[in-house]
């Protein structure tokens, strides 16, 4: 019973977090110039849009996974390289965005003697989603924007190429991830939770 009360508070916290993460990465793209997410039906906020089976239960079973990636055309951009990774980046500040609100409207409903628990579940979704995908292990967020700043990555991610996304779920699977994961999420979390509690007067 305490796992199904649980589970309604966390599925549609998910579907928000990965609703938002991929519209923002379409949004950006369309707005630099890219008809591509337009045309693909990703400029949705309709979760189907944007579900990855195997991202979602990774997300479900390891509090860490990813969404359909959406496809993008950077020839499209003025800049190539600042539109990659401004797109890259939109994912992830779109999560820490839904956090922030998540954690004022926590702070609200606990100020006013509400439960806002559910809130708090946004916020730390959004913020475990927003980080998992600023790791640099393709194809994942990170790994587009270290392509675009740091020469000669594309190389070694085109050397290792079939091989990112077992690594990346032996990540997963081992908890290798966990450690450096919880240290900056708990980090975020925390300074979005003071913010929070200033605004409200505590």
């Amino acid at each position: 019973m305490e796992y199904l009360k649980e589970m309604l508070y966390i599925v549609p916290a998910i579907l928000l977090a990965i609703t938002g993460h991929e519209f923002a990465h379409g949004f950006v793209s369309y707005r630099l110039g890219d008809p591509t997410p337009k045309r693909e039906g990703r400029l949705s906020l309709n979760p189907l849009a944007h579900l990855d089976l195997v991202g979602t239960l990774c997300l479900l079973l390891f509090g860490m996974g990813w969404a359909k990636p959406v496809q993008i055309n950077p020839a499209s951009y003025k800049n190539r390289r600042v539109g990659t990774v401004l797109v890259s980046l939109a994912g992830p500040f779109m999560n820490y965005l839904m956090a922030f609100a998540g954690m004022l409207l926590f702070a609200w409903a606990a100020s006013e003697g509400h439960d806002g628990i559910w809130f708090l579940y946004l916020a730390s979704i959004n913020v475990g989603l927003g980080t998992f995908n600023l790791i640099p292990i393709p194809p994942l967020d990170g790994s587009h924007v270290l392509e675009e700043l740091v020469p000669g990555i594309r190389e070694i991610y085109a050397r290792i190429g079939r091989f990112a996304m077992p690594l990346l779920f032996l990540c997963l699977y081992t908890g290798i991830l966990r450690k450096p994961l919880d240290f900056a999420n708990n980090a975020v979390i925390e300074g979005m939770a003071e913010a929070a509690w200033r605004i409200f007067g505590w």
